[in-house]
């Protein structure tokens, strides 16, 4: 028997660097944030986890709020309530030490892998910023390679434009993206 789908609210958020955000939430936690892609898309992944849209538009209004300021640079924090990926303790940890990695600022993957006491650990935590499912609300663009930008589900090119609105300092000079390459989402 297939389990129930569980009503989200939808919408797009557009501005800053960014062309369109799309975001889910239920009653009470954002559930999915979505950088590129289509509407159909993005409600395809939400069905993948088990999420319809449905749901009212009141349950948008804080968190469309609080992303509409950031992408205008007008807000450094969200206090929005999330809904973490399910996931072993290692993930939970990452996810919630990335949370409060201060704006304009960077740490690399083998940073964050320390933090969460697993020094060895660096590609296990670009693997889990790939499976992100909140993006900009736990920065993953906030997280580097040692010697370059790393990886981003929207592209370098959004990751770089996001970190040039945060003013964010690089210890490296990150080259100019390619237009034709997508990297892996983080």
């Amino acid at each position: 028997m297939k389990p129930e789908l569980e009503r989200v609210a939808i919408a797009y958020i557009a501005g800053g660097p960014l062309r369109r955000v799309w975001i889910a939430a239920t009653q009470t936690e954002v559930v999915q944030v979505g950088l590129a892609g289509s509407k159909k898309r993005f409600i395809q992944e939400l069905k993948n986890q088990n999420y319809t849209p449905g749901g009212p538009d009141k349950w948008l209004a804080k968190a469309a709020r609080q992303l509409t300021e950031y992408l205008a640079g007008k807000r450094r924090v969200f206090s929005l309530a999330v809904s973490l990926p399910a996931g072993p303790p290692f993930s939970r940890r990452v996810f919630q030490l990335l949370r409060k990695v201060p704006y304009g600022t960077t740490l690399t993957y083998q940073q964050l892998a320390r933090r969460a006491a697993s020094p060895k650990a660096s590609r296990a935590v670009g693997n889990i910023m790939a499976a992100n499912p909140l993006p900009l609300i736990i920065p993953c663009h906030r997280v580097v390679a040692t010697a370059g930008l790393g990886g981003f589900g929207g592209g370098l090119k959004m990751k770089q434009a996001l970190l040039d609105m945060e003013g964010a300092r690089l210890r490296f000079r990150a080259p100019r993206p390619s237009r034709n390459r997508t990297a892996p989402r983080s």
